[in-house]
């Protein structure tokens, strides 16, 4: 799916939603849908204290909580990245860029998927600075700050790796830079549901990821019309 940057400053986000990144998928009829859930008992998300940085506390009606395993109806689970790992035909790197945002003291989207070597801009809507971490260990590791109404920062991952990244200032800020070798990828909602569309007939692996409970890899046969995979995470309380 080739992204496009989401538009609108200083959107409102509340508890348990997300801005979403909208793509165009590539030619093919295919696809592949599924849901993405759990068993076991998941661990506890722990509120967020941000009273050293009133900015951004006020800006939350309730605490905010850490995003590790985020859970919903019917034991689902939410920022699964479920992307094709094999079977795939390579694809050119996206004219589009992707968009990382920092409001609130927190990044949205928490999980962020783009392929290899696409633009990646990120930004500071928040009245404080920020440092953005990326510990990245295949590609450049890097650390920078970015005052409150800096320009972007424009930058670009080359090689796939699923990169944590956090803020120096702000020590509960967490998320996840996915960079892939596909186009072909989605990211589960609320509901647990995911749905990579544009695929060619073909056989493919398809892998499910999530940051805390690792990988999870099925085989699947596509036609002209939807295919299913459905993949179920062992939960664990710490």
């Amino acid at each position: 799916m080739r992204m496009k940057f989401v538009a609108a400053l200083g959107l409102t986000v509340a508890m348990g939603t997300a801005m979403m990144v909208f793509a165009t998928p590539p030619a093919g009829s295919g696809s592949i849908t599924g849901k993405v859930t759990y068993t076991g008992t998941p661990m506890k998300m722990k509120p967020i204290d941000m009273s050293k940085e009133p900015s951004c506390a006020k800006q939350h009606a309730t605490p905010i909580t850490t995003e590790n395993v985020i859970t919903g109806p019917g034991n689902t689970l939410k920022w699964v990245v479920v992307y094709i790992s094999a079977g795939d035909e390579g694809t050119t790197t996206p004219s589009q860029g992707v968009r990382y945002d920092q409001k609130g003291c927190e990044y949205l989207p928490h999980v962020l998927p783009m392929e290899a070597g696409q633009q990646l801009q990120i930004y500071n809507d928040d009245q404080t600075s920020h440092n953005i971490h990326p510990l990245a260990k295949v590609n450049q590791e890097w650390n920078k700050s970015q005052p409150p109404g800096s320009p972007p920062i424009d930058t670009k991952w080359d090689k796939p790796e699923f990169i944590s990244v956090k803020c120096n200032i702000h020590p509960w800020m967490h998320g996840y830079f996915v960079v892939l070798k596909t186009s072909h990828y989605a990211v589960t909602g609320d509901d647990g549901t995911f749905d990579i569309k544009g695929l060619s007939p073909g056989k493919y692996t398809v892998t499910a990821w999530q940051e805390q409970y690792g990988t999870k890899t099925q085989e699947v046969t596509v036609g002209n019309a939807a295919a299913t995979a459905n993949f179920v995470f062992t939960a664990t309380p710490y």
